[in-house]
């Protein structure tokens, strides 16, 4: 565990070839990055800190460039946004061979980083695995040390200077109107982007859409929602509720026993095989579940572990609790530049009226820590802003089972977009462009955006198994 789990994302193309010309003249270079077999181009330019006062100072901004695999075939790139706020660009760079692989055979794709993430100056606090063992008070202890220890301009690292970040991105490297991909917060960012620079977008894909509505903190029903879910189809499993008949009562009761106060465990440390003892807190088992459900394949073991737990065995949920700073993306998160975002334009937003409403236990601890967080950061408010209509072809998809952007927050996004076409995925949580045959339709419709996309093949995606025993899924 780390201080993360205290806070448990126009003018026709160019070519590429004359994209390279423009490339040339920045800093670039041939670069290998993590996900990728193939040599990329690794981008360095500079952006203004403050945009309304492009003097006042600059900022360096990392892009990287996947060459379209024809050369001068169409100009039209893909842009991609990661997640978070936070997550940057080249930490999604697997999505080439995993979502982009067809899309990139006539089309350049480019990650950029975000301000204040991965390559671009990544404002973060540092991550030891003894965090793994603190207490929620040291832990809190630790990222309010982290952020005193900060100077950066806080105001700075806004959604709105991230847009206007990828204009310059644009200009810089001499493409016309893009096509922008973006996942979770880069979903918020994206419809940003339109709106400040409509001309400069040519399509949009939305992957787990964020609705301008949408206030971060406040997703306690949304998780609520995915729990109850996955609940209800382990109780519609034979084998699952054979083996689990009483798994809400088990999950109920745990939360009510750790909401008493933390539980000290004695096991044996999965990663080691030496004696390990930690604290469970509230705060860590319910953001674990809430990260679990994230993914439908994840969430199906989720019986499993509760049940486990409930029986006093919390290896396995411990070692699962692990695997989000071992092999997940919450390690990749730029924990400062992600408080900077959401202290600046959710808080402000985060009303006693919508807290009240959210009704759920997954996220609530969060939801209620955060605002004193801020406090701290004194990180300036941005004005909401009504939203305006999009124009150009978007393509929104959503996973039925998604705990933090469900469909209803893109149905609600739809409504300020002029052509959107809405694909809900039933076996699908958060993130879907890289499942089945979603690879193709991403191809189809950038091919043809104005066209209408048949997306039944995503209807094909099977149903996970659920976790019965130690040795994994059930045949």
């Amino acid at each position: 565990m780390n201080t993360r789990s205290f806070l448990p994302a126009a003018l026709w193309l160019m070519a590429s070839t004359a994209t390279a010309a423009a490339t040339a003249a920045a800093d670039t270079r041939n670069c290998h990055l993590p996900g990728a077999t193939d040599t990329l181009r690794c981008v360095t330019l500079d952006v203004p800190l403050d945009h309304a006062q492009p003097r006042a100072g600059s900022l360096k901004l990392h892009v990287t460039v996947a060459p379209a695999h024809r050369d001068g075939v169409i100009g039209d790139p893909l842009f991609v946004l990661a997640g978070g706020p936070g997550e940057a660009g080249s930490d999604v760079v697997p999505l080439l061979s995993l979502a982009f692989n067809r899309v990139r055979a006539t089309r350049d794709i480019v990650f950029i980083d975000q301000r204040g993430t991965g390559l671009s100056g990544k404002l973060d606090c540092k991550s030891t695995p003894e965090y793994e063992h603190m207490s929620q008070e040291q832990l809190e202890a630790e990222l309010r040390a982290c952020i005193g220890a900060h100077k950066a301009p806080w105001g700075a690292y806004t959604t709105d200077a991230a847009a206007r970040d990828i204009e310059v991105v644009r200009r810089k490297l001499g493409y016309g109107a893009v096509n922008v991909w973006g996942g979770s917060y880069g979903t918020r960012l994206a419809q940003a982007y339109a709106r400040l620079y409509p001309a400069s977008v040519r399509s949009l894909v939305l992957d787990g859409v964020a609705a301008p509505d949408q206030v971060i903190p406040a997703g306690a029903r949304d998780a609520q929602a995915a729990l109850d879910k996955t609940f209800a189809l382990c109780a519609k499993d034979a084998a699952c509720n054979k083996a689990f008949p009483n798994v809400r009562a088990e999950f109920d009761g745990l939360t009510a026993k750790l909401a008493a106060g933390p539980i000290r465990l004695s096991l044996t440390n999965p990663r080691t095989a030496q004696p390990l003892t930690l604290s469970m807190s509230s705060e860590r088992f319910l953001g674990t579940v809430h990260s679990i459900l994230y993914s439908p394949a994840d969430a199906r073991r989720l019986p499993y572990l509760i049940h486990n737990a409930a029986q006093g065995r919390w290896q396995p949920f411990v070692a699962r609790q692990n695997m989000a700073s071992d092999y997940g993306v919450q390690g990749n998160i730029a924990m400062l530049m992600h408080l900077a975002v959401v202290c600046a334009e959710d808080i402000p937003r985060l009303t006693p009226e919508l807290r009240a409403a959210d009704a759920g236990q997954l996220t609530k601890t969060l939801a209620d820590k955060i605002p004193a967080i801020c406090q701290q950061m004194k990180v300036p408010a941005v004005a909401a802003r009504a939203p305006t209509q999009i124009t150009v072809p978007a393509l929104l998809l959503s996973g039925a089972l998604d705990p933090v952007t469900p469909p209803h927050r893109a149905a609600s996004a739809a409504k300020y977009m002029a052509r959107a076409q809405h694909v809900v995925v039933a076996n699908a949580g958060h993130g879907v462009s890289q499942l089945g045959c979603a690879p193709r339709l991403l191809r189809a419709f950038l091919d043809k955006p104005q066209a209408a996309l048949d997306a039944k093949c995503l209807n094909d995606i099977p149903a996970p198994t659920f976790q019965l025993g130690s040795a994994g899924p059930q045949p």
